[in-house]
């Protein structure tokens, strides 16, 4: 027994190794953080640590500020003033027609202002007359579950001195434009699906630049590769003279505000803040379909019973089968044709308007061109009707004839 503890303690020590080993390289497996903050301060790869940093060495004589109020508020800016800048970098940007007609005439006086989203309210929609595309469902599931793939962005020329197109291996979300104003908006940027996602816009002295796919700002998009001149070509699309540039956290906060000004005016600002909690949403959905299942099972419990009521039947038209039926059982054929011929005549003159006195070859003439029957059929007609007045006896297969012809000229007038 004593010559095998030597290869005991062996064997042990090689299985601890083994063990500390595969341990080790579990404790030093590192994974990509997938949170996107778009968070200036943040250096995980969906922060906007690089984009923010980086100005200064774009603008290195421009004061940069961080704005945390709307426009009109602003401390650090003025609607008024020349060579200032302001940079929206946000999922979300959705200011009221208020905020819109600020940020306008911060335009028009000389400033420039970039804007990254992915969702823009309708105000923005309505005043940039434009329509952007929501996030499509590859984009959305790739962005709850966290996976990734390919994705680029180009840039166009002009306003850009060549074609420029940049890709990275992460998160492919953002949206698009299905709908800009021609006359006012040039195209300066596409996806990698070829659809637009970058508009240009001169209002007054100064530009307005649309976005729509903020990921490529992030940190992880912006150090892959030489992606860093993706963010170098759209600052230069600045006034490199700007003296002050603001970088707004005002919008990246600002949420649950889409058509809050339409919810107002509709009376459906209490329900829009209480759905904005999926517990209580589904709480009082709950509450209001039961409660008009009650109403609906209340009322059909109580409601007094409606009769049956049957078709009204035509008496008239088993009155004139029972006669036809009595001359036909009776064997009066001649009366019968009598009878069959007066009501021909007298449905000629109450619906084509026409003399029946005297049925001679005018007469046919003028009944064959007003319902489109053949002369010969309507002569028929005519000849059977004197038939039945001048002979002694009809049969039945002349009575028999005599009805298919009526019958045929009924079908076709």
């Amino acid at each position: 027994m004593k010559k095998y503890i030597p290869y005991i303690f062996i064997a042990a020590a090689v299985i601890a190794t083994i063990i500390l080993l595969f341990s080790g390289a579990k404790r030093t497996e590192r994974k990509l953080d997938e949170r996107i903050s778009f968070q200036k301060r943040d250096k995980i790869p969906y922060g906007l640590y690089v984009a923010y940093n980086d100005l200064r060495s774009f603008f290195p004589k421009a004061a940069i500020h961080t704005i945390q109020t709307g426009p009109g508020y602003w401390d650090s800016l003025s609607v008024y003033d020349t060579k200032q800048a302001l940079i929206i970098i946000s999922p979300q940007f959705y200011p009221d027609e208020y905020e819109m007609r600020k940020l306008l005439s911060f335009v028009q006086n000389g400033n420039d202002v970039f804007i990254s989203t992915m969702l823009m309210s309708d105000a923005a929609e309505n005043v940039l007359n434009c329509k952007a595309g929501f996030l499509d469902a590859f984009s959305l599931a790739n962005l709850k579950k966290g996976e990734t793939d390919s994705f680029g962005v180009s840039l166009f020329n002009p306003p850009f001195e060549e074609y420029l197109s940049f890709v990275y291996p992460g998160i492919k979300i953002g949206s698009w434009f299905y709908k800009t104003d021609t006359a006012a908006a040039a195209v300066i940027g596409s996806d990698d699906m070829k659809r637009n996602n970058f508009i240009h816009m001169k209002a007054g002295a100064g530009n307005l630049y649309v976005h729509l796919t903020p990921v490529v700002f992030t940190n992880y998009f912006l150090l892959y590769r030489n992606n860093i001149r993706f963010y170098e070509n759209i600052l230069s699309l600045l006034d490199p003279q700007v003296t002050r540039i603001g970088w707004d956290e005002y919008y990246l906060y600002k949420k649950f505000h889409r058509n809050r000004e339409n919810s107002e005016k509709n009376g459906l600002g209490l329900l829009s803040v209480l759905f904005r909690y999926p517990g209580l949403k589904a709480a009082l959905l709950t509450a209001f379909l039961t409660l008009l299942l009650f109403m609906v099972l209340e009322a059909r419990r109580k409601q007094r019973y409606i009769p049956v009521m049957l078709k009204p039947r035509n008496d008239s038209l088993d009155f004139v089968k029972t006669i036809g039926r009595l001359y036909y059982d009776k064997g009066d054929h001649k009366d019968l044709c009598k009878k069959m011929g007066s009501y021909f005549l007298e449905h000629v003159r109450n619906r084509y308007k026409m003399a029946t006195g005297k049925p001679d070859d005018a007469f046919i003439k003028d009944l064959s061109y007003k319902t489109g029957c053949e002369e010969q059929e309507i002569r028929n007609i005519v000849s059977y009707i004197r038939y039945s007045e001048d002979s002694l006896k009809v049969t039945e297969d002349e009575l028999i004839r005599f009805h298919k012809l009526l019958e045929s000229f009924y079908k076709k007038a």
